[in-house]
Order: structure tokens, then C-alpha cells, then sequence
């Protein structure tokens, strides 16, 4: 469904063909072309001449704003626009010039949550101290006068080891005498304080010399690193919407022995623990395509296949309001103690091998983080990298981490190459196409002084990581409600197979009822498996991710009523009445993945213990019937027992 939205600019009146479950961006991206802006966000909207400014809500939906059909909206452009660069785009043209000839970023959209902090004052409060404060309760002095996130001395009493970015922020602007109220901004004719750290070869150098490699100068030429632990961190916490989530990505190793590789989409809000904190909220994890093996996965990230696969995906989390915030994987092996895993990533060892932290510097340069405090356009990432592993008490945990902007820029440069010792990273040798400029890392030897050391052949893959903390709300709310969720795609392996039969059978008892398919619709793996059958228009796609994350029951059921009738929805209901359930699941036997013969055995084992059982029997988990030969919930995929 589409309306009509007219909008009054400078230019004359123009009308606006969206989706009411379009959002408001995707309103003005339609506008800017025909206002001819040099970019949506320059576009100031508003609901009447000279009223407040809508594009605080710029990621709400049409329906949601109480836009209808043929509904008048006014529209400016801001004096001070400039081109716009997408966050995903990557790096914005840096030789734009200021008034006064200073490198200036292009207009940049952070996250929404960025945007929250930087009205934020920032400030720590602190109680009068009845020992040091002489004062009334109404004054203050230096003792219990607020301070600042980044303060030294709090930092060292509240034992952070990484304050917030926008603590780090607010530091930079400090030392760069940039004062006040900066939720307006870079003021004008300032250069942006941030950069990401490059240490590649400048291209064009005008030294007058050959290029590189045929020749080099003090000006080109990268200046030699020295690695230091990363004072602050891009995000603060992990946050799981809930622990089904974990556990659903352990029954694979509980049913095979084998490890599992899965992406965490979410979004970003305050963390309320930290002074100008943020937080990863994880709504679901997707396992892409992989290999697994008793000790790790196969990725194919850069194969057309790989990139068909998460289109879909993308576009799905997108109509859920989601993105990707991080990547999980499984590293876990049996102690040999009932219910204990081996106790293996610790100080004495690693938390992160080499290979693990080139992998996570490969994701987070593919996943930047707007700022319009750099001057590129972008500054570190958000991307997170969880690790479920055992602790020292013998239980599953989970870890989290990030790797330093240093990290993304070595990788960026290709100086840095796994070891074969997992806890080192190796410097890469100079050749005709590369340059590596001298590397060092400092420590405290024995008498507790700083030694500066050599990072050639390699170094301590600690020096590249930033540890975050990670947790469960207190009172879940996930996004996904589904009361009977849907089979974990590319679980084939384990007989769990995502076919138009198993389709069949999970909307069997719907029989026309809204609320019963807005309660199947809520579950991210149903919504993907859909998406990729290509029926569906992603105007539809749109629709169903929202009737998927709908705030109420009834809105739900409403949204549920118009995806029921869509065309795309109606040709595929069609196709499952008039297939036989043959049809639907061929090529499911096919689908098994034989070339992992242990994980095989292993599910094989279990299927058979199931079998001596001879009745059906009800899911623990979700209460879902199984047939006496699944080892694993058909509709959950956790294990029987």
C-alpha cells in the first residue's frame, strides 16, 4: 500500500509516492531529487510553516508519524548543507574545503544513539562528601563539584580501563579547546579533531619524486608505530535480548561437537553503567553458510554466494529496523567433566587468537562508524566479536571484544599476518609493493620500568584488543516473540532443513487468523527463509518485518492482515496448497552435508537413541511435537535431552 505525501518547498509543490511502512528518511531520499538538495538530510521538514523540525524522526515509519494519504508537509534547505555521505559508503572526500581552506568532513549520519550523547552534558555527579565538603547542601565545592567523564583520577577509582568514545570524545574537544554545547556540530571553520590512524604510503605526493614504489619521501613515507593499549572503547557492553539466543547457538555443538559461527544484528542504545556509555542490544544471530570442524569454521566471506546469502538477510534485518552489530562464534570442547568445558583462553595464553583478530579488523573496516567528528567522515567501528568459551569455573561463558583502530589500520595496510603461536601476531616484510614501517610495543619488564621492544616478527595480540563487558536484561523483552520458532537455517547436517513443507506445516493451523500469523512472522529465521524464496517484493519484505517487530498485538494483527493479502504472500500460499508435501521437501536428503564426517556420526548417534524412545515426544523448549526419530526440536533445533 502507498500514499501520496505533498510537500511545500521553496521550489513549488511536489508530491511523494512512499509505502506507509516507510520510514521518513526513505521520504526524503524521494524529495532531495526533486528539491534538487545536495542531500536528503539538508532537507529541513516540518508538519507547518516555520514549526519543529522532523528529521529527529527520521527513522520512523509513515504510518507511525499519523502521515495518511494526500497529508501536507513543508520543506527547506539549510543554508549550511553540504554532500552527504552514507555510514556504510565508507570514507567521505576529505579535500572538500572550509571558508577557510581547511579540510572539512562531508555531512555524515551517525547513529541515532550518537546523536543522543552528544546533548548529553556528560558530566559525573557526585554526592556531597560529609568529611570534606563545608558547605550547605545547596552549594558545591571541589570535592563534590561535577567532573568529567574522561577525569583521570575517577577513572582510576572506578578502575576503567577503556572510557566511553564520547568520554574520549569529550577529552579531544577539550584539548582541542572546542567548548560548549556540541550537539550542534562542528562549529564552523573548525577542522574535525578525529582521524583514523593510515599507515599506508600517501598516494600523489607532491615531493618530486617517482611514486611509490620507485620512490618515497618523509612526507609519503608512514612513520613508525607504537602500539599502546587503546584508552577507550567504540562500545561499552553486549547486551543479549535474551539467553534463548545462546542457547540455540550451543545446541549445534551440543549435538555435533562441533564449533558454530553466527552474525549478531541488533542496534545501539545508552549503556545507563557508564558515563556516556554504549551498548550493543542483539536481537537474533544468522549462521551463514560455513564448514564446521571440531575445532573452528570455514567462511566463505568474499564468494558471490556469501554475498547473495546476506542480501537477503540484510534486507530483512533492514524492514526490522536492525543491522550488524557483531559477529559470534563458538569455541568449546569437553573437559570430560559432566557439563564442564575446557577451561583455555585466559592470561596465561589468549583471549583472542592472531587469526580471530585479523578476522575481526577485516569486519569492522567493512563496518565503519559514522562520526562527523573525523575527518574522513569516520572514526573505529562498532563492531563487536563475542567468543563462547569455558571459564575458569569449567562453565560456557561468553567474552566479548573489539580490536583498536591501530589493529584495523595494520590490517588496512596488510602489515599484519597470523602466527602460528596463537597468542602472537606476525609484522609483515617489506616488498616492492608493500611498505612496513618500523613497529614497536612497550612493556614493564621485571624492575617494573617501560622497555620499548621491537614488534618484528611479531608481538602480543594483546596490544590490538579492546575487552568489553557483556550481559542479559534483567526483564527480556526480546523483538522477536514467536511462540513457535522456526528451524535454524544451514543446519542441513543435522536433518533440521529449511523447506517449503516445513513452511507448510509451521502456518497449518493459521486458517486466516491474523494474530496467529503476526505470532509466526515474529521470529527472524522465518522472515529470512521467506525473503529468500524471491516471491516477495521488498516493499513486502518491508511489510512483513514490521508486522514482525510491531509494538502491539493489535498493531500486529493489523499490519499481519495487509502482508495476508499482498500478491507476493497470496502466489506463495498458493504454491503450498496445490504442491504435494513430496514436492515441497525434495531435495531435502539431498541438502545433508556429508563432508563432515564426525559431526555426522555424532548426529547420527543421537538420532538413534531417539529412535529406541519409538513415541513422539514434546519439545521441552517450545512444546513443539517431534517425530521418535529427531535428536533435536524441529522448530527450535535444541537438542531432546
Amino acid at each position: 500500500m502507498s500514499v501520496i505525501i505533498r510537500v511545500r518547498a521553496p521550489d513549488g509543490m511536489h508530491r511523494v509516492t512512499v509505502g506507509f511502512t516507510d520510514t521518513l528518511a526513505q521520504l526524503l531520499d524521494r524529495l532531495a531529487p526533486m528539491m534538487k538538495a545536495p542531500t536528503p538530510d539538508s532537507i529541513l521538514l516540518t508538519r507547518d510553516v516555520g514549526g519543529k523540525q522532523l528529521m529527529a524522526e527520521f527513522e520512523k515509519s509513515i504510518v507511525s508519524l499519523g502521515l495518511k494519504n494526500g497529508d501536507m508537509l513543508f520543506a527547506s534547505i539549510a543554508a549550511s548543507a553540504r554532500p552527504s555521505v552514507e555510514p556504510s559508503s565508507g570514507p567521505a572526500n576529505s579535500n572538500s574545503k572550509g571558508a577557510e581552506g581547511s579540510s572539512m568532513p562531508s555531512f555524515v549520519m551517525q547513529e541515532k544513539v550518537d546523536n543522543q550523547l552528544e546533548k548529553d552534558d556528560g558530566l559525573v555527579k557526585r554526592k556531597r562528601d560529609a568529611g570534606l565538603c563545608k558547605h550547605g547542601a545547596n552549594a558545591m565545592c571541589e570535592y563534590c563539584l561535577p567532573i568529567e567523564p574522561y577525569d583521570a583520577s575517577y577513572l582510576a577509582q572506578k578502575e576503567i580501563k577503556h572510557m566511553s568514545f564520547h568520554a574520549y570524545l569529550r577529552k579531544v574537544l577539550a584539548e582541542s579547546k572546542i567548548h560548549g554545547d556540541i550537539s550542534g556540530g562542528l562549529p564552523a571553520n573548525v577542522v574535525p579533531p578525529l582521524e583514523d590512524p593510515d599507515y599506508r604510503v600517501k598516494a600523489h605526493c607532491k615531493g618530486g619524486h617517482a611514486a611509490w614504489p620507485e620512490g618515497i619521501c618523509s612526507k609519503c613515507q608512514p612513520s613508525a608505530i607504537t602500539l599502546q593499549r587503546q584508552t577507550f572503547r567504540m562500545v561499552d557492553n553486549v547486551e543479549f535480548a535474551s539467553s534463548e539466543l545462546i542457547e540455540r547457538l550451543l545446541s549445534f555443538w551440543q549435538t555435533t561437537g562441533c564449533q558454530r559461527f553466527g552474525f549478531l544484528y541488533g542496534h545501539y542504545e545508552r549503556s545507563p553503567n557508564v558515563p556516556l556509555g554504549i551498548k550493543a542490544v542483539v536481537e537474533t544471530i544468522y549462521e551463514p553458510k560455513q564448514g564446521w570442524e571440531k575445532d573452528g569454521v570455514t567462511l566463505a566471506l568474499e564468494s558471490p554466494e556469501f554475498d547473495a546469502e546476506m542480501a537477503h538477510v540484510n534486507a530483512v534485518a533492514e524492514s526490522c529496523g536492525l543491522k550488524p552489530v557483531g559477529m559470534i562464534f563458538t569455541d568449546l570442547e569437553a573437559s570430560g567433566v559432566a557439563k564442564k568445558v575446557t577451561y583455555r583462553r585466559h592470561g596465561n595464553s589468549y583471549f583472542l587468537t592472531s587469526l580471530e583478530c585479523r578476522l575481526a579488523a577485516y569486519m569492522e573496516l567493512k563496518h565503519p562508524n559514522a562520526c562527523r567528528w573525523a575527518k574522513n567522515g569516520h572514526f573505529g567501528s562498532k563492531f563487536v566479536t563475542c567468543c563462547l568459551s569455558g571459564n575458569q569455573d569449567g562453565d560456557i561463558d561468553v567474552s566479548a571484544w573489539q580490536v583498536s583502530n591501530s589493529a584495523m589500520a595494520m590490517y588496512g595496510a596488510d602489515l599484519i599476518v597470523p602466527s602460528s603461536v596463537p597468542s602472537k601476531m606476525c609484522v609483515q616484510e617489506s616488498t616492492k609493493t608493500r611498505y612496513v614501517p618500523d613497529v614497536f610495543y612497550t612493556y614493564k619488564n621485571e624492575y617494573n620500568l617501560p622497555v620499548t621492544a621491537n614488534a618484528k616478527p611479531a608481538f602480543p595480540v594483546e596490544y590490538l584488543l579492546v575487552n568489553l563487558t557483556h550481559g542479559f536484561p534483567s526483564e527480556p523483552n526480546p523483538m522477536f516473540k514467536s511462540t513457535r520458532p522456526f528451524c535454524i537455517e544451514n543446519r542441513e547436517h543435522l536433518q533440521q532443513v529449511q523447506t517449503l513443507g516445513l513452511v507448510k506445516r509451521h502456518i497449518k493451523d493459521v486458517d486466516g487468523s491474523t494474530e496467529a500469523m503476526a505470532n509466526l512472522l515474529s521470529d527472524f529465521h522465518f522472515l529470512v527463509y521467506l525473503a529468500s524464496l524471491d516471491i516477495l517484493s521488498p516493499d513486502e519484505i518491508k511489510l512483513m518485518g514490521q508486522t514482525a517487530i510491531a509494538d502491539t498485538p493489535e498493531s500486529a494483527a493489523q499490519l499481519a492482515e495487509s502482508f495476508m493479502a499482498s500478491n507476493g504472500w497470496q502466489t506463495l500460499a498458493l504454491m503450498l496448497r496445490e504442491a504435494s508435501d513430496s514436492d515441497l521437501n525434495h531435495g531435502a536428503g539431498s541438502a545433508m552435508d556429508t563432508s563432515n564426517s564426525s559431526g555426522a556420526a555424532a548426529a547420527s548417534s543421537s538420532s538413534t537413541a531417539a529412535a529406541s524412545n519409538g513415541e513422539p515426544w514434546a519439545c521441552r523448549h517450545c512444546t513443539f511435537v517431534n517425530m521418535p526419530t529427531d535428536s533435536s526440536c524441529e522448530m527450535c533445533a535444541l537438542p531432546k535431552d
